[in-house]
């Protein structure tokens, strides 16, 4: 079930949980449920055998539910964080929502990690003003995430820093890139 479906607006923290094993992902996501009032905004495999769970709510539910999630998953745990008063723009992005037409420049944020991802995108977020295009979470990526993010060029290039500072201090960064003026047979191939 999603945030979406009790037509409430996006609660104010997020918080991933990834782990390397679908068994044990499948108990921590019902543990962190058990622990706390949080809403349940993703749950499901992802590519190289890797689980993971998303939850949303108030920081201290938030909270609780990532403490008893730690706590089972264990030596599973691949990544995870917690990010107070998340910007609003990062669910339609993890929801692969995307926006309608380019403007002046395409930013794309390559990571090793779907938690440092979703990470980068409330930094992203935050950073400049930059409308999400969508990303994609480790399916058919082998395990990989990336973003993609437009706006005019002085914007997306303030926001790509913002967001490679996330990935990159992880250790997890592939690639980045600012592309000025791209086609508009390129936004089609991302939708």
């Amino acid at each position: 079930m999603s945030w979406r479906s009790f037509g409430d607006p996006p609660p104010p923290s997020l918080a991933l949980i990834e782990l390397s094993s679908i068994a044990r992902g499948i108990d921590t996501t019902d543990r962190m449920l058990k622990a706390a009032d949080v809403k349940l905004v993703m749950a499901r495999t992802i590519c190289s055998g890797k689980y993971m769970v998303m939850v949303a709510g108030e920081l201290y539910e938030v909270e609780a539910s990532v403490e008893a999630g730690l706590a089972c998953s264990r030596e599973a745990t691949i990544d995870h964080f917690i990010i107070p008063d998340v910007h609003p723009a990062v669910f339609p992005a993890v929801s692969a929502t995307s926006v309608t037409m380019m403007r002046g420049a395409l930013g794309v944020i390559e990571s090793f990690s779907v938690a440092a991802l979703v990470e980068a995108i409330d930094k992203v977020a935050k950073a400049a003003l930059v409308e999400m295009v969508g990303c994609r979470l480790a399916m058919a990526l082998g395990g990989k995430a990336y973003l993609t993010f437009t706006g005019d060029v002085d914007a997306v290039r303030y926001a790509m820093e913002a967001g490679v500072e996330v990935v990159a201090r992880r250790g997890l960064l592939v690639n980045q890139v600012v592309i000025p003026d791209p086609r508009p047979e390129l936004f089609h191939t991302l939708m």
